[in-house]
Protein backbone atom coordinates (compact mmCIF):
# COMPACT_ATOMS: atom_id res chain seq x y z
CA UNK A 1 0.00 0.00 0.00
CA UNK A 2 1.52 3.39 -0.96
CA UNK A 3 2.33 5.94 1.68
CA UNK A 4 0.55 9.28 1.93
CA UNK A 5 2.51 12.58 1.85
CA UNK A 6 1.41 15.18 4.39
CA UNK A 7 2.69 18.49 5.71
CA UNK A 8 2.67 18.77 9.49
CA UNK A 9 0.85 21.82 10.87
CA UNK A 10 1.80 21.03 14.49
CA UNK A 11 4.62 19.16 16.22
CA UNK A 12 3.86 15.44 16.49
CA UNK A 13 6.17 13.71 18.99
CA UNK A 14 6.92 10.51 17.09
CA UNK A 15 6.67 11.95 13.60
CA UNK A 16 8.25 15.38 13.20
CA UNK A 17 7.97 19.12 13.75
CA UNK A 18 5.70 21.72 12.22
CA UNK A 19 6.40 22.25 8.53
CA UNK A 20 7.97 18.83 7.88
CA UNK A 21 6.93 16.82 4.84
CA UNK A 22 6.24 13.30 6.11
CA UNK A 23 5.14 10.03 4.58
CA UNK A 24 2.65 8.04 6.65
CA UNK A 25 0.30 5.13 6.17
CA UNK A 26 -3.03 6.29 4.72
CA UNK A 27 -5.07 5.13 7.73
CA UNK A 28 -2.92 7.12 10.19
CA UNK A 29 -3.15 10.21 8.00
CA UNK A 30 -6.91 10.00 7.27
CA UNK A 31 -8.04 8.85 10.71
CA UNK A 32 -5.70 10.74 13.04
CA UNK A 33 -3.58 13.53 11.54
CA UNK A 34 -6.05 15.16 9.13
CA UNK A 35 -9.19 15.19 11.37
CA UNK A 36 -7.24 16.68 14.30
CA UNK A 37 -5.74 19.41 12.12
CA UNK A 38 -2.20 18.18 12.78
CA UNK A 39 -1.42 17.86 9.07
CA UNK A 40 -2.64 18.88 5.60
CA UNK A 41 -2.30 17.34 2.14
CA UNK A 42 1.06 18.05 0.47
CA UNK A 43 -0.11 20.06 -2.55
CA UNK A 44 2.15 22.70 -4.19
CA UNK A 45 -0.05 25.52 -2.82
CA UNK A 46 0.03 24.09 0.69
CA UNK A 47 3.81 23.66 0.49
CA UNK A 48 4.23 27.39 -0.27
CA UNK A 49 1.84 28.33 2.52
CA UNK A 50 3.67 26.10 5.02
CA UNK A 51 7.06 27.53 3.97
CA UNK A 52 5.79 31.05 4.73
CA UNK A 53 4.42 29.89 8.06
CA UNK A 54 7.70 28.11 8.79
CA UNK A 55 9.74 31.31 8.34
CA UNK A 56 7.42 33.16 10.71
CA UNK A 57 7.49 30.24 13.10
CA UNK A 58 11.30 30.18 13.23
CA UNK A 59 11.32 33.81 14.37
CA UNK A 60 8.65 33.11 16.98
CA UNK A 61 10.44 29.92 18.07
CA UNK A 62 13.68 31.84 18.68
CA UNK A 63 11.84 34.43 20.77
CA UNK A 64 10.06 31.70 22.77
CA UNK A 65 13.35 29.88 23.38
CA UNK A 66 15.00 33.10 24.60
CA UNK A 67 12.09 33.78 26.94
CA UNK A 68 12.21 30.19 28.27
CA UNK A 69 15.97 30.49 28.85
CA UNK A 70 15.49 33.71 30.83
CA UNK A 71 12.71 32.10 32.85
CA UNK A 72 14.93 29.03 33.48
CA UNK A 73 17.66 31.30 34.88
CA UNK A 74 15.14 32.82 37.28
CA UNK A 75 13.76 29.42 38.31
CA UNK A 76 17.25 28.10 39.09
CA UNK A 77 17.31 30.48 42.06
CA UNK A 78 13.92 29.36 43.39
CA UNK A 79 13.50 26.83 46.21
CA UNK A 80 9.99 25.60 46.92
CA UNK A 81 9.26 24.45 50.47
CA UNK A 82 6.35 22.31 51.60
CA UNK A 83 5.41 21.37 55.16
CA UNK A 84 3.39 18.15 55.38
CA UNK A 85 2.36 15.79 58.14
CA UNK A 86 4.61 12.75 58.36
CA UNK A 87 3.56 9.34 59.69
CA UNK A 88 5.46 6.96 61.97
CA UNK A 89 7.39 5.33 59.14
CA UNK A 90 8.62 8.57 57.59
CA UNK A 91 6.01 8.69 54.83
CA UNK A 92 3.87 11.74 54.15
CA UNK A 93 0.14 11.76 54.73
CA UNK A 94 -0.83 12.55 51.15
CA UNK A 95 1.90 13.68 48.76
CA UNK A 96 3.39 16.65 46.92
CA UNK A 97 2.17 16.60 43.31
CA UNK A 98 2.87 18.66 40.21
CA UNK A 99 -0.35 20.58 40.98
CA UNK A 100 1.05 21.56 44.40
CA UNK A 101 4.31 22.66 42.79
CA UNK A 102 2.44 24.72 40.15
CA UNK A 103 0.44 26.44 42.92
CA UNK A 104 3.67 27.19 44.81
CA UNK A 105 5.12 28.74 41.64
CA UNK A 106 1.97 30.86 41.26
CA UNK A 107 2.34 32.06 44.86
CA UNK A 108 5.89 33.20 44.02
CA UNK A 109 4.70 35.00 40.86
CA UNK A 110 5.62 32.43 38.18
CA UNK A 111 3.04 31.14 35.73
CA UNK A 112 4.08 27.54 35.10
CA UNK A 113 1.57 25.07 33.69
CA UNK A 114 1.47 21.89 35.78
CA UNK A 115 1.96 19.78 32.63
CA UNK A 116 5.40 21.35 32.22
CA UNK A 117 6.45 20.04 35.63
CA UNK A 118 7.92 16.62 34.90
CA UNK A 119 7.45 14.92 38.24
CA UNK A 120 7.50 11.18 37.52
CA UNK A 121 5.80 10.17 40.78
CA UNK A 122 4.31 12.30 43.56
CA UNK A 123 6.75 13.03 46.38
CA UNK A 124 5.74 10.89 49.36
CA UNK A 125 8.58 11.40 51.83
CA UNK A 126 10.39 14.36 53.37
CA UNK A 127 13.67 15.54 51.89
CA UNK A 128 15.22 17.62 49.13
CA UNK A 129 14.35 16.85 45.51
CA UNK A 130 15.32 18.16 42.08
CA UNK A 131 12.18 18.45 39.94
CA UNK A 132 12.62 19.01 36.18
CA UNK A 133 10.49 21.72 34.58
CA UNK A 134 10.30 21.71 30.78
CA UNK A 135 9.75 25.33 29.77
CA UNK A 136 10.37 24.80 26.06
CA UNK A 137 11.16 21.89 23.76
CA UNK A 138 14.88 22.70 24.14
CA UNK A 139 14.90 24.29 27.62
CA UNK A 140 14.53 22.22 30.78
CA UNK A 141 15.61 23.34 34.24
CA UNK A 142 15.67 21.69 37.65
CA UNK A 143 13.92 23.31 40.60
CA UNK A 144 14.80 22.49 44.18
CA UNK A 145 11.81 21.22 46.19
CA UNK A 146 12.15 20.77 49.95
CA UNK A 147 9.54 18.74 51.81
CA UNK A 148 9.66 19.07 55.61
CA UNK A 149 7.84 17.51 58.51
CA UNK A 150 5.03 19.88 59.49
CA UNK A 151 5.58 19.20 63.21
CA UNK A 152 9.35 19.81 63.01
CA UNK A 153 8.85 23.01 60.98
CA UNK A 154 6.96 24.75 63.81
Amino acid sequence: MPLMELLLREDVDTLGVRGDLVKVKPGYGRNYLLPRGLAIQATPGNVKQIEMQRRNLLKKEAADRDHATQQANLLNEVTLEFARKVGEHGMLYGSVTSMDIAEAFAAKGFEIDRRKIQLKDPIKEPGEFEVPVKLHREVTTNVKVVVKNEDAAS
